[in-house]
């Protein structure tokens, strides 16, 4: 592995899963591998399990870690080629991410969607910049369009937790107070549609995913049809695609709770974090037997550490 900006840099997710739970099993075999070399980790936006997370699993591997919320800590970045720089931005990506490359053996970006230009976002110009100028390999921490570090642990939560040879995995529109980037929903679906499941998403009219992310899901707006026999249910919101980063509708109805339970295979209830209690999700599920939310935030970790690891092999 190159690089690691989504479930595409990845030659067989069935095998980068075996590998992280081994990783799970002995997370302190590798040390060795890791010594002398550094991870840079860039945050654009904040963070709680993908800085923690991959921080430790850097530790894990024996790495050094530094870390920088550029948005506080750096300069403003020019992000545009040819720009007369008179006026907010002080330093130009060319030159941050090319020095950043300096220090570090693997860097680590994550950046979100302004919700306003759809072209601009999946394009991922801030991401793809860094890639372009950093000159070493790169983990993407969250873009515009995609959180695979997110996705990779959901699929190693699934691998582990699952009664059944195929689940039914069932990802659900939730409701929020704002528009929030498609991101999360976009590489769940990327991944799901590569893993050996039956993958359905579930959302109400107007809160369409980009069919790019979406080949080879059943899609359909009957949420209580899609939760019927369900082994996992996804819990997240996100904006629209088109009209790009609208809010439709605010929908409090499609909150799951426990009576929609009664119609799944008793389905573990999972979401990536934050989550607003009572909105997106009710506190009875959060609170109760089937929410395998916490063990999925620890899964982030043998998710970070297993790209690391091959990322620090391909050195």
């Amino acid at each position: 592995m190159k690089q690691f900006t989504s479930v595409h840099d990845v030659n067989n997710i069935n095998a980068l899963v075996a590998e992280a739970l081994e990783l799970k099993s002995s997370p302190y075999a590798f040390q060795e591998l890791g010594k002398n070399k550094t991870i840079g980790l860039v945050f654009l936006n904040p963070s709680l399990r993908t800085r923690m997370s991959t921080q430790k699993a850097a530790l894990n591997l024996g790495m050094n870690v530094m870390v920088l919320n550029i948005d506080k800590e750096g300069w403003a970045l020019e992000l545009q080629d040819g720009a007369v720089m008179n006026g907010t931005t002080v330093e130009h990506v060319r030159e941050a991410a090319a020095v950043l490359g300096q220090y570090v053996d693997i860097i680590g970006v994550r950046s979100f969607p302004g919700l306003k230009n759809c072209d601009e976002d999946y394009t991922e110009q801030v991401f793809n910049k860094f890639v372009e100028y950093c000159g070493v390999p790169v983990v993407s921490l969250e873009s515009a369009t995609r959180h695979p570090l997110q996705s990779l642990a959901d699929l190693i939560t699934i691998t582990e937790l699952k009664t059944v040879n195929r689940p039914k995995v069932v990802l659900t529109w939730a409701p929020h107070i704002k528009a929030l980037p498609q991101a999360v929903p976009n590489s769940f679906a990327e991944w799901m549609c590569k893993a050996d499941v039956e993958f359905v998403i579930t959302h109400p009219e107007g809160y369409e995913l980009s069919e790019d992310f979406t080949q080879g899901a059943t899609i359909t707006h009957n949420q209580d049809e899609a939760l019927t026999g369900a082994d996992f249910i996804y819990v997240k919101n996100w904006s629209a695609y088109e009209p790009y980063g609208a809010v439709t509708g605010t929908h409090p109805e499609w909150m799951l709770n426990n009576e929609k339970l009664k119609a799944t295979n008793d389905a573990k209830v999972m979401h990536c974090l934050p989550v607003r209690r009572n909105l997106e999700l009710s506190d009875e599920i959060l609170d109760g037997p089937n929410s395998v939310v916490i063990h999925e935030a620890g899964n982030r970790v043998w998710a970070a550490q297993v790209v690391l690891k091959q990322l620090l092999q391909s050195l």
